[in-house]
């Protein structure tokens, strides 16, 4: 989801995020909790038998199916929404710029952590000859394509739902009043 018209729906989890962590402070300093435990995949390895081979090929296939793409431009999102916070303060633009600068290697250490924290769920939830099959048809002509437009059919798909969804409501609103008409109650 890295194309432009993508952007608006991350940008507004990322606000959502940023404004419960500057709600409470506190909360945002500190360490996140560690995850809700959910159910095993009927085939999913136990967390403790994850090897270093299967972590890796997790991690080839996080990387290599274009879902790491997301990560990149959260960061970016996060600047770009203290930049908009000091609006009001122009004589803090080109320290903040710089500041936000300096930090980038930081950053990056940040996205290297969700990227190994989504291997691992990937080699939770699959097993490593799973990951192997699946590792294939990434580094194949076809998986190298379906990564490659994977973004456009994002968009397309984000679109037609756009579509989609409007069409479905009114439908549903005229069948409704059509069927509540036939029990004598008018809805508008």
């Amino acid at each position: 989801m890295s194309s432009r018209r993508s952007q608006p729906l991350l940008a507004g989890l990322l606000t959502a995020a940023a404004v419960a962590a500057t709600a409470c402070p506190a909360a945002a300093q500190t360490k996140p909790a560690a995850p809700a435990q959910t159910p095993a995949a009927p085939n999913a390895p136990a967390a403790a038998a994850i090897s270093p081979s299967h972590l890796a090929l997790a991690k080839e296939v996080m990387l290599n199916s274009g879902i790491s793409r997301s990560f990149d431009s959260i960061i970016p999102v996060f600047g770009d929404q203290i930049k908009q916070a000091a609006v009001t303060r122009p004589d803090l633009t080109k320290d903040l710029d710089d500041v936000l600068l300096k930090l980038g290697p930081e950053m990056e250490l940040q996205k290297q952590r969700m990227i190994e924290t989504a291997s691992r769920i990937y080699a939770q939830r699959l097993s490593e000859a799973e990951l192997r099959d699946i590792a294939a048809f990434f580094r194949s002509p076809s998986g190298k394509r379906y990564v490659e437009t994977q973004p456009l059919v994002l968009d397309e798909m984000v679109q037609a739902m756009q579509t989609w969804t409007q069409e479905v409501s009114e439908y549903i609103m005229v069948r409704v009043r059509a069927e509540m008409g036939k029990r004598g109650h008018q809805m508008q």
